[in-house]
């Protein structure tokens, strides 16, 4: 029974298929596929400034990310430089050791011959054996005077011995030490790549309008909050003049106007963000840390209201972005990747503090 009903259905169903296919036939004014006339395909629909803001916060956080990345590749960076330059020196000091080794072995070996010459005898004992009284005294004078130079040789022989043991002790570490940071530079070598490239799918993905319009509700949001930071009255209490080595500094960095941000980079053709501050500083003769971390960690903290142009301006809760102040609420800083050294307006991005580099 239940194979009759279903064949039924089955039947029933088949049916109904093939008239509505005739239907859809022969229904006058049906429209029909053919190749002189294609389907257009449908415009895509426009994104709303709020989808657009969700973008627009996306993409700045991954260039953040990127950002700290960097602060990370540069310190690895420093820091092999200088484990570099310390194996180096490590390298000329065992050089030296292990001539300076080599010399007071030939002289022990000397020293040895010589009693091998002297029938074995020691000093002492053939002098004992002497029947000139004058050349017995002279001769114990020379004998405490080899003594001492041979006690003195072999101290030295030990000392040098043990400086090379502590030379190749201290050249193993550093090359460790060495090898870490060159994986760590090589892993945040990778971030940074991969957050730069998420952004800037992200970006590409945009119809061209709409990247217009989100380059523009990135400057609005940067003039929203450089406005509140002037509406503070925080300007009113800045007053102080750049110092000469300041000059210098300002003159060099807004000097860099126009020149692309790359990662890593410390001119002369392109730079990062504390690349750019920690060059114009040295082009005003003093050195200061490499990353804008270091730069908070260990420049002079001085309050907003005492901050004069040549200073420099951290950024964000993580210190991973600085800027220099010029003056007049701006600062001239390296923003991103796919944007050049520019000015912008001092409290357009979160201030973590400010740091002094010069007195």
């Amino acid at each position: 029974m239940q194979g009759v009903t279903g064949k039924r259905c089955s039947t029933a169903a088949t049916v109904a298929l093939i008239c509505a296919t005739a239907v859809v036939v022969t229904a006058p004014g049906a429209a029909h596929a053919s190749p002189s006339s294609p389907t257009r395909p449908t415009a895509p629909t426009p994104r709303s400034d709020e989808s657009l803001e969700e973008v627009r916060k996306e993409i700045e956080r991954l260039y953040h990310d990127a950002g700290v990345a960097t602060d990370a590749y540069n310190a690895a960076e420093e820091k092999a430089d200088k484990q570099s330059e310390q194996i180096v020196k490590l390298s000329e000091d065992i050089a030296d050791g292990r001539a300076k080794l080599k010399k007071l072995k030939a002289r022990a070996g000397a020293a040895a011959r010589s009693q091998y010459r002297g029938g074995g005898m020691p000093d002492e004992a053939q002098l004992m054996l002497s029947d000139d009284p004058g050349e017995f005294l002279d001769g114990a004078g020379r004998v405490r005077q080899g003594h001492k130079a041979t006690k003195s040789m072999l101290t030295e022989l030990s000392r040098t011995q043990e400086d090379l043991r502590i030379y190749a002790e201290d050249a193993t570490a550093r090359w460790k030490k060495l090898e870490a940071n060159r994986k760590a530079k090589a892993a945040s070598k990778r971030k940074i790549k991969k957050k730069i490239a998420d952004a800037e799918k992200l970006e590409s993905r945009l119809e061209k309008k709409e990247r217009e319009r989100l380059r523009e509700l990135e400057k609005a949001a940067a003039r929203e909050k450089q406005s509140a930071w002037v509406d503070s009255g925080v300007l009113k209490d800045i007053g102080a003049k750049a110092t000469p080595q300041g000059k210098k500094a300002i003159a060099f960095a807004t000097a860099q106007i126009g020149k692309p941000y790359v990662w890593g980079a410390e001119g002369p053709g392109s730079y990062d963000c504390s690349g750019l501050t920690s060059k114009a500083w040295a082009a005003a003769g003093q050195g200061i840390p490499r990353t804008s971390q270091e730069q908070w960690k260990r420049l002079p903290r001085v309050d907003i209201k005492n901050m004069r142009p040549g200073d420099l301006i951290i950024y964000h809760a993580d210190a991973s972005h600085v800027g220099m102040y010029v003056g007049d609420g701006t600062i001239v800083h390296a923003p991103r990747p796919g944007r050049d050294v520019t000015t912008a307006g001092a409290g357009s991005m979160r201030i973590l503090g400010v740091v002094r580099p010069d007195k």
